[in-house]
């Protein structure tokens, strides 16, 4: 036996909605029917805007109700907050700490993997590359030990 719903409610806020149903306290419209002008999260943040406390004003359904998104209305939005130069700082000292190697004390240009706890050239050295990291030149990358053969 399947559930039938009954579509079409009154909504204060646009009246009367023939493909909208209530669900979970909200008017649930399907897929391309919900009114014009109500924000998902992601038109939110493109526009530059938060909820900033205000409550969802309707929800979208789609796949079969498999995922939905919540809508808001652009008057109860506010501007996203900007971070402080102080924030910004402490995120930039945050990334240059896990840029840097403790066994080789230097940085390695990329966030180290946790899994590791070192830079790929310390966890797998490999002996050209830990003669140009020792030497800090790249002749030295170059240079092999094999004797010197005569031209002729």
């Amino acid at each position: 036996m399947s559930v039938r719903r009954t579509t079409g409610i009154y909504t204060d806020r646009w009246g009367w909605q023939p493909h909208a149903w209530a669900e979970n306290g909200l008017p649930t419209y399907p897929w391309r029917t919900a009114p014009a002008g109500l924000l998902t999260r992601r038109q939110m943040r493109d526009a530059g805007l938060a909820p900033g406390g205000a409550d969802p004003v309707a929800q979208i359904v789609c796949r079969r109700g498999r995922i939905r998104a919540l809508l808001f209305a652009p008057d109860d939005l506010r501007p996203k907050r900007a971070a402080s130069p102080a924030q910004l700082a402490a995120v930039g000292k945050a990334i240059a700490a896990r840029r840097w190697c403790p066994a080789c004390q230097r940085d390695a240009g990329y966030c180290i993997p946790t899994s590791l706890g070192r830079c790929i050239a310390c966890e797998y050295p490999d002996p050209v590359t830990a003669a140009v990291r020792d030497s800090g030149s790249a002749e030295a990358a170059t240079t092999d030990n094999r004797p010197a053969t005569r031209a002729a």
